[in-house]
């Protein structure tokens, strides 16, 4: 078989070394960001400051362009708005995370009543599950460890998805100041802000993994299946936090954006982000909460889970058998490299090429995936050379599978490719420079209805291509190494999430840039960047979106896999009767989900919209802009309901699996994890792309920069009114209910692969009885 060429010291050296130069580079993007003062004291084009001609110019300059508004009223409004974002975004979070604080002290209580009691909570040794002549920990140890990896997943998801929110509220009116100067300058800071939130996330979520890795060696020794199994719960816990940060920030954002679009642009006619309309800085705060908080978190779980899939799965294969230190964190030592590759790709936006004009924005963001997929490929090759033997065996539903390195290497190059695939057909479906988008704002001639009916036909075209791209990269990577492959090509996808959540950061950053930019009461061209920016990011959100989808297929088909041989299940067979019944209700489990996710944003919106009305009509000079409205009271509205509607759809992810296992038993469950991949995943990606073409549909209108766009327009036409009404229809299901669905196909599943011990001893109550 061999041995690998990297040395066990080696791999303890590199994989915390490229985590802490991730951290590093995340804070030197910080710093840079902050190098933009939203403190007017500093001017320097103000008679104090003597310093050089160029600096003065650019005063001037920027002075000009302001169309003859006072410079320090400017800067003193945007960072008044900032503070107001950011603290209404920080005090959401803070009272979401009480909640889910509770939740996670009592599900981290389940786990270990119910594995400890798998054998009688027992602290005497068991043979091993997969080698009966071998001697392994209680299962008392795999509660306890399950639940400190679980407790330790949950709150570095909830710090990731801080962290970012933080970054993302301080770079905001940051890159409205530097859009002043030019579109290129505001591109930098919105893209070096999304940066920070990338790298401080790839890098911790590697580095706590890895530490937690280590620690637990010292008591499981050669245990290396117990001390893996026991890992899966990091993955659960950024998992269950991801899915209450998404649900609970998509309610919040859409809330407010129904509300906010609905009175202001439909009913008032005034332009988005008026600072007169009372749910503009709801909406703005939403942004951060949901996009930002919500996403970071989200990807996390998707990295957590697919590494703990790998992980798993190699345990009892002959990295775990022969306890080969190097093969066996082959998935770490990828996402070290990813952080190395992804700090190269970065330089290219924000060092090696300058951005000039507004078209050269989506190219840009475009180039970082590709110049990281190119480069990670071959940094995946290097690392299959180095830090795998030339052959070894992978288990495989009861035999083991001789793999060659270069096959491993292809199973993850295949992952890698097909993220990129899917990224570039989101793209295609939601930017409205391709035709799909063009096709769906023409649509708007003839009002609502015609372009709900095209918006609903591009997103159910849209799945066509990913499918086939998640469909053909399961069946190479299955068929090189089980699996495991599935596993690692899951991890390939996400392999650059530093540069991926760089570019989806980005949209919300520049999105809030635009609306400061307006409340801020800035020129026409000033706004007419901000916008581009925040057209260029809405396409990039998608694209991220593509992505977390598109690795959440592989990610739960891996933990089901997984699953299935913690299980000791020999074979799932669709025409038994258990199992067919869960492929129905596992199918049906998403459309459950998403009608809670899209009722709750209805009904949140409802509020909104009454409360916007009223203000608009019994607020006296609101509308002519010489009264403030209550701004306060919308945010509270989009709090409260928030954190009310996203228990029930949390609740029906988290219980689903312990209800069905416990009372119908591991092929049942079996049946309802397939069936809520199948379908979750289809359901998802149109949602997703449906609400993004509709959002870019709009754009394109308002925008007016083609012979098309301008026969639509301008903004306040019936063609932009229908449009809008498509966009408000499309933000739920891009925000909401399309993202959440990738957390529900892979929370059942790495739930079900903690709770597999306890399922197969005491699940399936009912059958029993009867």
């Amino acid at each position: 078989m061999g041995a690998s060429i990297l040395s066990d010291l080696g791999t303890e050296i590199l994989i915390p070394v490229c985590a802490v130069i991730g951290i590093a580079f995340s804070l030197l993007q910080w710093v840079l960001v902050s190098k933009v003062k939203l403190s007017p004291g500093r001017d320097p084009g103000s008679p104090r400051n003597n310093g050089a001609g160029g600096k003065n110019d650019c005063a001037d300059y920027l002075i000009e362009e302001e169309e003859g508004l006072n410079d320090h009223n400017v800067v003193l409004k945007c960072a008044e708005i900032q503070s107001a974002i950011s603290e209404g975004a920080t005090s959401f979070l803070f009272t979401e995370y009480q909640y889910v604080g509770i939740f996670m002290v009592a599900f981290a209580i389940l786990i270990f009543v119910f594995l400890g009691s798998v054998e009688g909570f027992s602290t005497k040794s068991q043979p091993c599950t997969y080698d009966q002549s071998r001697i392994c920990k209680p299962a008392l140890a795999t509660a306890a460890f399950s639940t400190i990896s679980f407790l330790l997943g949950a709150v570095t998801s909830v710090v990731s998805g801080f962290l970012g929110m933080k970054i993302a509220t301080y770079a905001n009116a940051r890159t409205t100041l530097e859009a002043r100067k030019g579109v290129g300058k505001a591109f930098i800071t919105a893209f070096r802000s999304g940066a920070v939130m990338g790298f401080l996330l790839a890098a911790n979520g590697l580095l706590v993994l890895y530490i937690a890795i280590n620690l637990f060696k010292i008591y499981y020794g050669d245990d290396w299946g117990g001390l893996f199994e026991a890992i899966t719960g990091y993955g659960l816990g950024g998992s269950s936090m991801a899915l209450f940060g998404r649900v609970g920030g998509g309610i919040y954002t859409k809330a407010a954006d129904v509300g906010a679009d609905l009175v202001g642009k439909v009913e008032r006619n005034i332009p988005e982000d008026d600072p007169r309309n009372p749910a503009v800085i709801a909406d703005n705060v939403g942004d951060n909460v949901g996009d930002i908080a919500g996403m970071g978190s989200d990807l996390f779980g998707s990295y957590a889970e697919s590494s703990c899939a790998a992980l798993v799965v190699a345990s009892i294969s002959s990295f775990g058998i022969n306890h080969e230190f190097t093969p066996m964190l082959y998935p770490l030592i990828i996402s070290s490299v990813g952080i190395i590759v992804c700090l190269i790709t970065t330089l290219f936006a924000t060092d090696f090429f300058e951005i000039k004009a507004v078209k050269e924005i989506e190219p840009s963001l475009k180039r970082q995936l590709i110049i990281s997929t190119v480069l990670m490929t071959i940094g995946i090759g290097v690392v299959s050379w180095v830090a795998l033997p030339s052959s070894f065996t992978i288990f495989n539903f009861g035999d083991q599978k001789v793999v060659k390195n270069w096959q491993l290497f292809l199973c993850v190059a295949v992952g890698l490719w097909a993220g990129l695939i899917i990224g570039f057909v989101t793209e295609y479906y939601t930017s409205n420079a391709y035709s799909p988008v063009q096709d769906v704002a023409d649509s708007c001639r003839t009002g609502a209805a015609t372009n709900v009916i095209f918006g609903l036909a591009l997103g159910y075209k849209s799945c066509i291509i990913p499918i086939f791209a998640i469909a053909v990269s399961i069946f190479v990577s299955f068929s090189f190494a089980a699996m495991y492959g599935i596993a690692v090509a899951a991890l390939g996808m996400l392999s650059t999430i530093a540069t991926g959540l760089a570019i989806d950061a980005y949209g919300p950053i520049s999105d809030n840039a635009g609306g400061i930019a307006e409340m801020a009461g800035m020129s026409h061209r000033i706004r007419e960047r901000t916008d581009a920016l925040d057209a260029a990011g809405n396409t990039t959100a998608a694209i991220g979106k593509g992505f977390a989808i598109g690795s959440a297929a592989l990610v739960s088909l891996a933990l089901f896999g997984a699953f299935v041989s913690r299980a000791a299940i020999s074979t799932v067979d669709v025409l038994t009767p258990k199992v067919f019944i869960g492929l129905l209700v596992g199918a049906m489990l998403p459309y459950w989900f998403s009608a809670m996710t899209m009722k709750s944003v209805g009904s949140a919106a409802l509020k909104m919209v009454e409360e916007v009305r009223r203000q608009f009509n019994t607020i006296p000079g609101l509308m002519e802009g010489t009264a403030k409205p209550d701004y306060a009271t919308c945010v509270k509205i989009s709090t409260d309901a928030s954190i009310k509607e996203m228990i029930p759809p949390g609740a029906l992810v988290m219980l689903t699996p312990l209800v069905v296992g416990i009372f119908f038993g591991v092929e049942t469950l079996s049946g309802v994890l397939a069936g809520s991949l199948v379908s979750g995943v289809q359901i998802a990606i149109s949602a997703s792309n449906t609400g993004g073409a509709w959002d870019n549909a709009k754009k394109y209108i308002e925008a007016g920069a083609s012979e098309h766009a301008k026969t639509l327009g301008p903004k306040g036409s019936d063609p932009h009114k229908a449009a809008v009404i498509g966009d408000t229809i499309g933000d739920p299901l891009k925000d909401t209910s399309g993202p959440s669905l990738n957390i529900l196909i892979k929370l059942m599943a790495v739930e079900s692969l903690v709770f597999a011990p306890f399922f197969a001893t005491h699940g399936g109550l009912l059958f029993k009885i009867f």
